[in-house]
């Protein structure tokens, strides 16, 4: 469901690449224990009969114009998955009344509570058989379903009535009969929705006829792809088409908005473009837009944000990163499906990393920086494991930090541990993997296609940042000591954590300026307090922790380069760098004694843009970084001033915004 000089240390490599494969045997066990604790306390009443596989779903209904009541039926197929099956039921609400439920000519014994439509064979079937029973039903589907399910209402000044249903996570058995799970995806799927004659039906797939019945009309849409059950929907009411064409890999298919006429603008048809150039972007990205052969396009509804239905995503509205979210859930979330609603993060975490990928593509690697550091602040606020632990309700599995931000902040991360070429070529191989595509996944399956790719062992990497929780609170101390010409650079990194897992293990990039130019070093950190030593042939001036970002973080610096300082007998604020910047920039300030500091950015008119340091500080010399995408405000290019204060001290400097 929105961016060297050598080091002379010539076992550094080795040792980290030792330290690597030592930190990942000590995860595997953790990573283990903690998967089966956390499997444990995710266990609900989970629903789906597991003696059968549901291989087919053909709704067939009636819906009401002016009321929520729905009267047709659907046919399930299945096949069991036990020797001499006699018994079997589907989720059904109990609001719905069940007539009858028919096998070929046989009209079947069923009961239904608890939610259960249970059915008695009249002839036991055994394991692979295949058969399909049709359930005869009516009534008003309940609104249980978490984000609607089922929903009859209007739109516009003469309140036009739309019928519309969002399925996700439990709502499906709300308005058919089914299992309820997303692990288990049917083969094909067919919508056939009549009505009155005002409405306009959408549905997943193809129309394949319009059946003219005098006073009403069916619509007969048939999917013949693969499909979880609540990605199955309908939209109907007064739509008014808007069409794009997608030419891709020889193959020419519809895009299709479905808007409210009196939507229809041509400012909101400026949006629908881009979806066009979307589509290509995913497809040179994942490999071709899944459902080529069938179409893709938007049905507006009226819940407050977008739905990924299979081919027909539904929007109450169609700004970029919306539209670039529910479309990229074609390939994750559609595509390929989370085996359950505890590996969520597989649908959402990917959707919304996607926003930020096409930012970098459409607007540059500065907008992506912008997009990414939005999401890792907001992740922050995670409480809890990516993976869902309590999957009892829409909102514990619908996280926003958690399960979107934080989701796409691994794979942010992990792209900077991989780096660009690698990560990209796992998540392709990933998506067309013989054994997950059109399928259903977990976390597991995506480490897997993971490590083999990469050709390393990331069990410490996804124990803690998918089964673990919260995120480092880095410390850390340098200096350097001169050597005959040659400079020993000495760091020591410390953890914080009050939680699972005790520390985090990462490997850091550290940027030290030096006399002679840039040089970026990535440190192995695999110890909750570690010492580090590193050679260079120049003077280091200034050292930058995790300088682009790649890690989700709280950082906190300190030096003992008491050469470039003095002796830290003074207050002293530094010059910002880079500068010019965008999107973010860094500098160091000391403190002499301990005193009350407080650093803010103004503009050249003295309005406040943003306070970055508000409280008492010891001694010492402390790094900061003034970084756009965490303020929650846009700002314009132009000179920007930034003033120290203290109890006895007072400074500022000039930085330029560069956009």
């Amino acid at each position: 469901m929105k961016k060297l000089l050598v080091i002379i240390f010539l076992l550094f490599e080795i040792a980290n690449n030792l330290s690597a494969q030592s930190a990942s045997q000590l995860c595997s066990e953790g990573k283990i224990k903690a998967f089966e604790h956390l499997s444990k306390i995710g266990k609900v009443n989970y629903p789906g009969d597991e003696t059968i596989d549901a291989t087919y779903y053909k709704i067939d209904l009636t819906v009401s114009k002016s009321q929520r009541f729905i009267n047709g039926n659907t046919t399930v197929g299945l096949k069991s998955k036990i020797e001499n099956l006699t018994n079997f039921y589907l989720d059904l609400k109990n609001e719905l009344f069940v007539d009858s439920v028919i096998l070929g000519n046989q009209k079947l014994m069923i009961s239904h509570n608890s939610n259960k439509l249970n059915i008695t064979l009249q002839n036991p079937i055994d394991i692979n058989d295949e058969i399909q029973v049709t359930v005869y039903y009516n009534g008003r589907p309940p609104e249980s379903g978490g984000f609607g399910s089922f929903i009859n209402t209007t739109h516009g000044d003469n309140n036009t009535p739309i019928v519309w249903t969002l399925s996700e996570p439990y709502g499906a058995s709300d308005w058919f009969p089914c299992k309820d799970t997303p692990g288990d995806k049917v083969d094909s799927s067919a919508v056939w929705i009549t009505s009155d004659k005002m409405f306009k039906v959408v549905s997943n797939g193809v129309l394949e006829e319009i059946i003219d019945n005098g006073s009403t009309y069916t619509y007969k849409w048939n999917n013949s792809y693969p499909i979880a059950q609540y990605l199955i929907s309908i939209a109907m009411t007064n739509y008014a088409e808007y069409k794009n064409e997608f030419n891709y890999d020889n193959k020419t298919m519809d895009v299709t908005h479905y808007i409210y006429p009196e939507n229809l603008t041509a400012n909101r048809k400026t949006e629908l473009d881009k979806t066009v150039p979307m589509l290509t972007f995913y497809s040179d990205m994942f490999g071709t837009y899944p459902f080529i052969d069938q179409k893709y396009g938007h049905a507006q509804f009226g819940w407050g944000g977008g739905m990924e239905h299979q081919t027909v995503s539904s929007m109450v509205s169609f700004g970029e990163d919306l539209v670039a979210h529910e479309l990229a859930h074609q390939w994750f979330g559609d595509k390929i499906t989370c085996k359950d609603w505890n590996n969520i993060w597989l649908n959402e975490g990917f959707a919304t990393y996607c926003e930020a990928l096409w930012d970098e593509h459409y607007y540059g690697h500065d907008e992506y920086i912008i997009n990414i550091n939005n999401e890792m602040n907001k992740a922050k606020d995670a409480v809890g494991s990516v993976y869902a632990t309590n999957i009892s309700s829409a909102s514990t599995i619908f996280n926003g930090p958690r399960s979107y931000s934080k989701g796409a902040s691994v794979l942010h991360m992990l792209r900077g541990v991989l780096g660009d070429e690698t990560f990209f070529n796992v998540i392709k191989t990933y998506i067309t993997d013989p054994d997950l595509s059109y399928g259903v996944a977990t976390t597991e399956d995506f480490q897997r296609v993971t490590e083999q790719v990469s050709n390393q062992d990331l069990d410490y990497f996804f124990s803690q940042w998918i089964y673990g929780e919260n995120y480092p609170k880095y410390n850390y101390t340098w200096g350097y000591e001169e050597l005959d010409g040659s400079y020993k650079l000495m760091l020591n990194i410390s953890q914080q954590s009050n939680s699972t897992p005790t520390f985090f293990t990462m490997p850091i990039q550290i940027k030290v300026q030096t006399v002679a130019g840039d040089t970026l070093i990535t440190i192995f950190n695999e110890m909750q307090n570690q010492d580090f030593e590193i050679t260079l042939n120049s003077k280091p001036e200034n050292l930058f922790f995790d300088p682009d970002n790649w890690i989700l973080k709280t950082a906190s610096g300190t030096t003992l380069v008491e050469q470039q300082y003095g002796l830290l007998n003074t207050f002293y604020l530094e010059q910002n760098y880079p500068n010019p910047f965008n999107p973010s920039t860094k500098f160091h300030y000391v403190m002499h004694e301990r005193e009350n500091v407080k650093i803010v950015v103004y503009d050249l008119l003295g309005n406040e843009i943003a306070v970055l340091v508000n409280e008492e500080k010891n001694p010492g010399v402390y790094e900061i970084e003034f970084n756009l995408g965490l303020i929650g405000k846009d700002i314009a290019s132009g000179i920007y001033i930034y003033q120290m204060t203290t109890d006895t001290f007072t400074d500022s400097k000039k930085m330029v915004l560069l956009k």
